[in-house]
């Protein structure tokens, strides 16, 4: 549930009249995509949830916004996150810091994906492992993809 009380849904990607097609569907407006925040700290798995968010948004399947900006009460990127449209957090450790960022200004993720639930390790002074990123990232496109999250806080892992 948004701070305005607005309902966000995960839109499923590939779904409508382009996958009955046998089609793949198009990137609609940026606007109509769920938006993605990564916590992005200076771990290798938080650095993971910023490549992570840069996938998603490099394949329209979300549109990836800054979680510093919002943390920072920067307004424009304050109102977007609270515009009623679903979001996807990843944060790299139990600290949760980007969904304690959309905390601050009543949003509550449509999604939030920890990556210790996925067994990544929080190291410091050390790059993710890309392989185990690949991974990762088809296991969170597979669940946004089939997720029914509709209106209410779900780890990506089904909980």
């Amino acid at each position: 549930m948004c701070r305005n009380g607005t309902r966000a849904t995960v839109a499923r990607v590939g779904s409508g009249e382009d996958e009955q097609r046998g089609e793949t569907a198009p990137v609609n407006r940026r606007r109509d995509l769920p938006l993605v925040y990564s916590c992005s700290g200076c771990s290798s798995a938080a650095q993971m949830t910023n490549w992570l968010a840069l996938q998603l948004d490099r394949r329209g399947i979300a549109e990836m916004s800054c979680i510093a900006g919002v943390g920072g009460d920067v307004p424009s990127l304050v109102r977007k996150a609270t515009s009623g449209r679903p979001v996807v957090a990843i944060d790299g450790c139990v600290l949760r810091c980007a969904r304690n960022c959309l905390a601050r200004h009543g949003v509550t993720p449509t999604v939030h994906h920890l990556l210790s639930d996925d067994g990544v390790r929080k190291r410091l002074g050390e790059d993710f492992d890309p392989e185990q990123a690949e991974r990762v990232l088809t296991g969170l496109v597979d669940r946004l993809a089939t997720a029914p999250v509709e209106g209410r806080e779900r780890d990506a892992h089904g909980g």
